[in-house]
């Protein structure tokens, strides 16, 4: 029972992946200062006198420098949802887990935390003989400001990130004033934590374990899709030689089984053994290799960015109809988008007609009641007035008062139209509103107005 447990339950071992240099190393360094740069600069941004970026959830609005979302507009969301979906599909489509290797939240902070860990500990080599070694002065003191050095990082993202739920100015000063409230308070410590602990133990196992990406992501590869390969056919049989012999002459491939390409794999893969769901496509092996192949005057690519097909001499396409199909679907979709939110109306009026009384004859002609519900989506509070178009010199009784309404407000207009009408049964009438400081805040709603039957 022990022996089948030890089987199923394997023990973690911990991964020390080398530092690498090369083209793609620099890639993905870029990548991340770009990312990291953005993620910590844009919550102290401000525009037109407020946070730029804002989710503000008790005032019920969302900030997106020009763009003000309210909780009747979470659509735009949930479209920037099925974008930023759609996109990860083509992307993945056309070179695999380029999301993975270069963006993702988890690989972006574990890069960060291996930098720390190298800058304190020193590379691969002095890693694991600092963790075999014993308990020492030395030791202590490098764990312990490698530590610092994570939590100081993990305090600072989780800060960050509560900032663009709470303006990031007023959660530094009472942070600092210990005057937080409870709930942004749990939320800091929560981020820190999940920082903190998924960058800096739990590492490779998050993708390996946890993110369900790498689980379905063969049902978005076909033949033609850019993965990172080893070239079977170039590299095998492997074997040790030296520098400057020619490989075919003692019947060996390229690879020199210096087992680099594994040493410098965050996931402690082989990427020899073919294509797995572990490999996370950060092209760490492809620098490695590149180095050993120029080192021993070999031609570069032995393991590089290729495509089933081409590795089994075929065509390859990028253009084909998954690709074509996913493009086009998010070209629609980013236009439709851009689209609602450059021409979408700031002001909203829904006419609900009297239930109570359809219409009544009264001196002057017929009335008929409504209740205009107005919704104001604009930055600022307005006063609006109120026009009747489609009836002949109509007379509009409402409450000035109620045509105030604040910014995210919703005001319920008692609205009274009489007319003096020269019809029977019902007209179309369009009820218009408009700000008073700004008659471009607009809208119109149609309803129906009642007349009954005219006698002669």
């Amino acid at each position: 029972m022990a022996e089948s447990e030890h089987q199923l339950y394997l023990h973690h071992e911990k991964i020390y992946p080398r530092e690498v240099h090369g083209k793609f190393a620099f890639f993905r360094l870029t990548g991340i200062v770009g990312l990291l740069g953005l993620y910590y600069v844009i919550p102290w941004l401000n525009w037109d006198g407020r946070q730029a970026v804002l989710f503000d959830l008790p005032g019920r609005k969302f900030f997106i420098f020009n763009f003000v979302i309210w909780p009747q507009e979470l659509y735009f969301l949930a479209a920037l949802l099925v974008i930023l979906g759609i996109a990860l599909f083509l992307f993945t489509a056309i070179a695999g887990r380029l999301w993975c290797g270069y963006a993702c939240p988890q690989t972006v902070w574990t890069e960060v935390f291996l930098w720390i860990e190298r800058r304190v500990e020193g590379d691969r080599p002095q890693q694991m003989k600092l963790d075999r070694s014993g308990l020492s002065f030395n030791k202590v003191w490098r764990k312990s400001i490698k530590h610092v050095g994570w939590l100081a990082v993990s305090i600072v993202t989780a800060i960050t990130f509560v900032g663009y739920f709470k303006p990031i100015d007023e959660l530094c000063l009472e942070l600092i004033g210990l005057s937080l409230h409870p709930w942004p308070l749990f939320w800091v410590f929560f981020f820190t934590t999940a920082t903190y602990v998924n960058a800096g133990w739990m590492r490779e196992q998050v993708c390996l374990y946890m993110c369900p990406y790498a689980r379905f992501q063969s049902a978005m590869f076909d033949p033609d899709t850019l993965v990172i390969s080893y070239d079977t056919s170039r590299g095998e049989p492997r074997g040790g030689r030296q520098r400057g012999i020619d490989p075919r002459t003692k019947g060996l491939g390229d690879c020199i089984n210096c087992k680099m390409c594994v040493q410098v794999c965050p996931t402690g893969i082989d990427i020899r053994n073919g294509l797995q769901y572990e490999c996370i496509g950060c092209a760490a092996c492809v620098d490695a290799c590149d180095g050993i192949m120029e080192k021993m005057n070999y031609p570069k690519g032995l393991i590089r960015y290729t495509t089933e097909n081409l590795l089994n001499n075929k065509p390859s396409r990028i253009i084909r109809p998954r690709s074509v199909v996913y493009s086009l679907i998010l070209m629609i979709l980013v236009s439709g988008v851009s689209y609602g939110l450059l021409t979408k109306d700031l002001v909203e009026i829904d006419i609900l007609r009297d239930r109570n009384v359809l219409y009544r004859e009264v001196v002057g002609g017929i009335e008929n009641i409504y209740i205009a519900r107005i919704l104001n989506k604009d930055e600022s509070d307005h006063r609006f007035v109120i026009a009747i178009e489609g009836l002949d010199d109509p007379q509009i009784y409402v409450d000035e008062e109620q045509l105030s309404v604040p910014s995210g407000g919703v005001s319920d207009v008692t609205l009274t139209v009489r007319a003096d009408v020269d019809f029977s049964g019902s007209r179309d009438m369009v009820v218009r509103i408009e700000a008073v400081d700004n008659p471009r805040i607009a809208a119109t709603s149609t309803t129906r107005f009642l007349s009954g039957e005219r006698s002669n």
